[in-house]
């Protein structure tokens, strides 16, 4: 653990000189909004940081009992972004065989320590009314309001548990502030562009990660995670968990990557990066083009008992026989109570329509570039069946929740 302090202390130096120093996408030039907001978010972003590292340093002080905690057979949803991840999360997170990361978590308590601290004052505020739980939903509606068409979020909702990754500067999502920070883009192609011995410190940081969230919620229980950005490090963790479960996502890239370049437009334009800037774009749908790679390659080495892979298209069409299927083929226990629960998310999922608007034109691409850059994706038997014409329509609109 010390190692991996001190490797992101350096990393942290190097990310913070060159986004405050040099043009964030090596085109256009550095303007003084960026500088501004990075003024402000670097200090706070690092404190957090640093919060993180005092936990974990008193984890081992105070809760030394998580290191022989085990992670066993744990279950990973993956899959390509825009692709219904998160709504099978939130779905399958209602099964009380599993525990999984709830937002909170993730963005403030990674450490035992942090947690202990969170929910001791959440039952204060209980014995008192809830003042402050009150006043904190309060703000989150209002700050986590504008998420609601691209990613539906609150502070309690499963989320992913990449955000743990923060402290080590390794979360994928940090491109979007800091996109000349070579490490990231590495991280997003973890299987392929990182060495064998820094993959294996990143993973075992991860496993440590889902130890501690065990030794809080139930050594006994299993593991759920949930994380697109995982695609590129999915070898990965077939090697790091031997048992475990994947459950994988895809849609069609001429629907992902449109969806995938807008939901993250906001992002990029806060932090003083062009939304519209070729090389981010252009590194991004490389990184789209891994990731369908990468979880081909997936499901050519991992037996059927241990591999179950969908379509968006199937995932709308009906959640609980796609679920019902899924729990059998891996394996899993399926609960009379979870059962019911399906059938009433079976509706809700049919029914479901986002404001999401996107295009391929938007971003100067067109269906015959999609269909070269991504053939291998294609050849992937969930992606191969031909859509109807009301499907095709329909793509553009109807995005995941």
């Amino acid at each position: 653990m010390l190692r991996l302090f001190l490797i992101s202390i350096k990393r942290f130096v190097g990310l913070a000189l060159g986004a405050l120093t040099r043009s964030p996408d090596g085109v256009a030039p550095l303007r003084l909004r960026r500088l501004l907001v990075l003024a402000l978010f670097l200090p706070l972003f690092a404190l957090v940081q640093a919060m993180h590292w005092l936990g974990y340093l008193l984890d081992d002080l105070l809760f030394r009992g998580w290191r022989r905690v085990e992670v066993r057979a744990p279950v990973f949803v993956l899959g390509v972004p825009r692709s219904g991840t998160t709504r099978l999360h939130q779905v399958l997170a209602d099964d009380r065989q599993f525990t999984t990361f709830r937002t909170w978590e993730c963005l403030f308590a990674p450490s035992v320590s942090q947690r202990r601290f969170w929910l001791a004052l959440a039952r204060l505020d209980g014995l008192v009314g809830r003042p402050f739980g009150r006043l904190l939903g309060w703000l989150e509606r209002r700050v986590f309001a504008a998420l609601d068409d691209v990613h539906a979020m609150s502070l309690s909702t499963p989320e992913e548990d990449y955000f743990a990754l923060m402290p080590i500067l390794s979360c994928f999502i940090l491109a979007l502030p800091f996109p000349g920070f070579e490490h990231l883009w590495r991280i997003g192609r973890f299987d392929r562009d990182l060495p064998a011995d820094e993959r294996r410190l990143i993973l075992d940081y991860y496993r440590d990660c889902l130890k501690r969230h065990l030794y809080v919620h139930g050594p006994g229980r299993v593991l759920l995670s949930k994380n697109a950005a995982f695609a590129g490090m999915a070898q990965g963790l077939a090697d790091q968990f031997p048992d475990a479960r994947f459950i994988v996502c895809l849609r069609d890239p001429a629907e992902t990557v449109p969806s995938q370049l807008s939901s993250i437009a906001d992002g990029l334009a806060f932090f003083g990066v062009p939304a519209d800037s070729a090389p981010i774009r252009a590194r991004l749908i490389d990184q789209l083009a891994f990731y369908y790679e990468n979880l081909a390659a997936l499901s050519h080495r991992l037996p059927a008992e241990r591999h179950a892979a969908l379509g968006l298209t199937e995932l709308r069409a009906g959640l609980a026989p796609v679920l019902t299927r899924i729990y059998a083929q891996l394996r899993l226990d399926l609960s009379p109570d979870f059962a019911r629960a399906l059938a009433v998310e079976d509706g809700r999922a049919r029914g479901y329509r986002s404001r999401h608007q996107y295009s391929l034109e938007q971003f100067g691409l067109d269906a015959a570039q999609i269909a070269t850059g991504f053939a291998s994706a294609y050849e992937h038997p969930v992606l191969a069946a031909p859509r109807t014409e009301s499907e095709v329509s329909e793509g553009q609109s109807a995005e995941p929740a």
